[in-house]
């Protein structure tokens, strides 16, 4: 009689089924909903807490770098009632900054990178001064309209017109002298 019966646990270990068989809910990946943090998704609550233990909280959402394509066009840009409130003195130094005419002008030296019209033109006013590099105005775009359609006896007309000029042309050519072929060496002997 043997006194002590081998563990089953043993024996399955290394096997793929561990004693279910090889054909229902047991067997593959699909039943276990995949491998490690497979399905620890928005939904995946019952994997969340253990996400968030892991990476200090940075297990979702999206960080790093940003391709020169996407990365956000960041301007500095100030208005003139921004820098009435919250800058003071007869010299303000803005340098790398562009100043917009929203606002009032007031009395004050502002150097900035670039400014607007509308901005330099309040400050004036006021008896301020803004020092610029380049003042940057507001072009405004014309959209020339396309020309009217031409009705089908007008294009017959364009169209004879164009048979006329290319005649013409070869009537031209055919008047220039014909030139002169050259003459083999081995012909002349």
């Amino acid at each position: 009689m043997k006194l002590k019966k081998r563990n089953k646990r043993t024996r399955i270990r290394g096997g793929k089924t561990c004693g279910w068989g090889f054909r229902q809910k047991h067997r593959g990946s699909g039943n276990r909903g995949g491998i490690g943090m497979a399905g620890s998704g928005k939904r995946g609550d019952q994997k969340k807490q253990k996400a968030l233990a892991i990476g200090n909280g940075r297990y979702f959402g999206k960080r790093g770098y940003t391709s020169r394509p996407n990365a956000r066009k960041v301007n500095k840009v100030l208005n003139l009632n921004e820098i009435k409130n919250n800058f003071s003195g007869k010299e303000i130094n803005l340098k790398d900054y562009k100043i917009l005419g929203e606002g009032e002008g007031f009395n004050a030296v502002i150097t900035a990178e670039s400014a607007s019209k509308s901005a330099v033109e309040k400050m004036e006013k006021a008896g301020g001064k803004i020092i610029v590099k380049k003042i940057v105005e507001h072009k405004k775009v014309e959209v020339k309209k396309s020309e009217k359609k031409s009705s089908p006896e007008e294009k017959k007309v364009e169209k004879e017109e164009k048979v006329k000029n290319k005649g013409s042309e070869k009537e031209e050519k055919a008047k220039k002298p014909a030139k002169k072929e050259k003459v083999k060496k081995s012909e002349k002997k």
